[in-house]
């Protein structure tokens, strides 16, 4: 009895031991879990999120909130069980945030530099939507090539083959469109002048090109500043953008509500996918979101995870999302998801 009773001694030990270590041994696995809010028309660490010098801004009775994901890096057996059974949080493996390859100060510094090109673009596509348009300068011409003898520095293109050129990003999208060799005829306008003018595109590095450098520039009579830290990731240019307008507009795009969104934003207004739509809905809600604004391309996955009471309003562009809050102040029913 006594060699029996050691015996299952050790064994409950050892099993004890072995469960210890299984429990402690992290997994190739992250958990994701509803982040931090912020009030884009609001104050963080006693600085407005959205700063304007040089000309008198509205204040608003609601909010616009961005969302955010959090992510917990390290996963051990205990909490991956408890992400696997939680309503709010998923379990997903590493390499879908952190990429073979990369060290996790990697991909929290390229999600820092997303977001600061994130306040570019929202204040890019703001700034249009406020009037405000872009102007892609010629800032050189390539010697020898395409365009030498026919654009100067300091041109500003216009249009090619007669669509607008209304970026840097557009004129290079057009430029790419038609293959190396085609005669495109390119706008412009030098000093007060319009004018057209032929170039003939030729292949370098792969790809079309007319042999020019560019500037884009977005001339506007007062200074933007966008302040907000420990916030990674592409994902609140919308929320951004749309907080910059309803500073410098006198109309108060939140009707007076709480309103929360997500999406990355390029220079043309257009609204793009993000990750962890879920747990950004999540935290919309315990934030006390009235609505919840949703890119397009996002809105299958909102409808399975939906929250109470929190309607899912879907846009694809800045004016989409623009004419979704005008609708809803008006008390009509904007599209949903």
């Amino acid at each position: 009895m006594r060699r029996r009773g050691v015996t299952v001694l050790l064994g409950a030990l050892l099993t004890a031991l072995l469960s210890v270590g299984v429990l402690s041994v992290p997994l190739p696995y992250v958990v994701l879990g509803p982040g931090p809010t912020v009030n884009t028309l609001g104050s963080e660490d006693g600085k407005e999120v959205i700063q304007v010098t040089g000309r008198a801004t509205s204040t608003s009775a609601g909010q616009l909130r961005l969302t955010t994901v959090g992510v917990q890096p390290t996963v051990r057996l205990r909490s991956a069980l408890a992400g696997w059974f939680s309503a709010d949080e998923a379990v997903v493996p590493r390499e879908l945030v952190y990429p073979p390859g990369e060290s996790q100060e990697e991909v929290e510094q390229r999600n820092t530099e997303d977001f600061q090109n994130s306040q570019t673009s929202a204040e890019t596509a703001a700034l249009r939507e406020l009037g405000y348009p872009i102007k892609v300068r010629v800032k050189a011409v390539t010697p020898g090539g395409p365009s030498v003898g026919v654009l100067r520095p300091d041109d500003v293109v216009t249009s090619v083959d007669g669509v607008p050129v209304t970026s840097a990003a557009k004129l290079t999208e057009l430029i790419r469109s038609r293959p190396a060799g085609t005669a495109l005829t390119i706008g412009y306008t030098r000093g007060d002048t319009p004018g057209t003018a032929t170039v003939t595109s030729s292949e370098q590095d792969g790809r079309p090109r007319i042999g020019v450098e560019i500037d884009q520039q977005q001339p506007h009579p007062f200074t933007l500043k966008i302040d907000l830290g420990d916030i990674g990731g592409p994902s609140a240019g919308l929320m951004f953008s749309l907080g910059i307008i309803d500073k410098l507009e006198p109309a108060d795009l939140t009707g007076g509500r709480i309103i929360a969104g997500t999406g990355t934003i390029d220079d043309e207004g257009r609204v793009g996918p993000i990750g962890g739509i879920a747990q950004k809905l999540v935290g919309a809600k315990d934030a006390g979101a009235k609505a919840f604004l949703v890119p397009a391309d996002n809105c299958a996955e909102a409808v399975r995870n939906p929250q109470p009471d929190l309607p899912l309003l879907k846009v694809a562009t800045l004016g989409e999302a623009l004419t979704a809050l005008e609708t809803l102040r008006a008390g009509g029913q904007p599209t949903r998801c």
